[in-house]
């Protein structure tokens, strides 16, 4: 499985506003310019984040954006779901109406694949992934780093 553009991006766009969390609001431009994305697609991700209530957006102009909640708070695999939809590797596994879900060999693997996928994700936080960035650009580079395209 892959994870498209959108929810690649979205981790990025996540990580600059879990970076300023204590800061207050973060604007879009301000983070398109850190992650090196466009501001119209930005757009595009942001809305689905702020629908769902994980981002909380402010008018005006000292408007942005900000966490609703702790980044601790928010998993990198609630986020990917988010944007992505389930990681299941395979539909079946997710929506067992196939006729042969009772004989099928594979439909084990895809499972022990779909499980181990969201041990990782569902186990590191936005502070997670905020903490390891800070170690890796301790002189507080932009966001972006090695994270860019």
């Amino acid at each position: 499985m892959k994870i498209s553009t959108k929810g690649r991006y979205g981790i990025r766009l996540m990580l600059s506003l879990a970076l300023h969390y204590e800061k207050g609001t973060l604007a879009l431009k301000s983070i398109a310019k850190e992650q090196d994305i466009s501001e119209k697609y930005l757009e595009q991700i942001i809305n689905p984040l702020t629908k769902s209530g994980l981002v909380k957006s402010y008018r005006g102009a000292q408007g942005g954006y900000i966490l609703t909640r702790n980044p601790k708070e928010i998993t990198i695999g609630e986020v990917l779901r988010l944007l992505e939809g389930s990681l299941s590797p395979v539909d079946c596994v997710d929506n067992p109406m196939c006729p042969n879900s009772d004989t099928c060999v594979s439909l084990s693997v895809w499972k022990k694949m779909k499980e181990a996928l969201d041990g990782v994700v569902d186990n590191i936080s936005l502070a997670d992934l905020a903490e390891e960035y800070k170690e890796k650009h301790p002189e507080g580079e932009p966001a972006g780093g090695c994270m860019k395209k």
